[in-house]
């Protein structure tokens, strides 16, 4: 009986080698999972203001909109007011939702959006000068994002 086996100190080491290696792929894979998960969209609207009158209508001009979030965004909806622009009758919008602004990138090419409000909502009333319009941009996830807006 001349058999000779592996000491159990060095088996030892080469279980403790192996559990480090696999903890180690294991962790890398986790960190893979969790950077996809955690994933997320911030927009941020650098400018909010208005010009014209009551008399020639308004216009409201959000500029420098980009995405500082990790994640895609795509802007599917503007609210003034809590109300879709739809709704009132005549607003226009440039450009027209829906719009993707990419993960660090900018909404279009110069990261403005314009809204046109006319001098006659269609029997509603138009908005008045001094007042403080709420304008929401509303994403595809979900979220909201406002600015309010003094009309001159």
């Amino acid at each position: 009986m001349d058999r000779r086996g592996i000491s159990p100190v060095i088996a030892t080491v080469i279980i403790v080698a192996v559990t480090i290696a696999v903890s180690i792929a294991v962790a890398y894979w986790m960190g893979g999972l969790a950077s996809f998960f955690t994933r997320f969209e911030k927009i941020e609207i650098g400018t909010a203001y208005a010009t014209g009158t009551e008399t020639t209508g308004f216009t409201i001009k959000l500029s420098e909109i980009k995405n500082t979030g990790s994640a895609d965004a795509t802007v599917t909806a503007v609210h003034i007011n809590g109300k879709l622009t739809s709704e009132w009758s005549g607003i226009t919008i440039t450009p027209s939702p829906p719009q993707s602004i990419v993960s660090g990138g900018k909404l279009g090419t110069d990261g403005t959006m314009t809204i046109t409000i006319p001098t006659s909502l269609s029997g509603k009333a138009p908005f008045t000068s001094g007042t403080t319009l709420s304008v929401t941009l509303h994403t595809a996830s979900g979220k909201d994002y406002p600015v309010n807006v003094a009309l001159p």
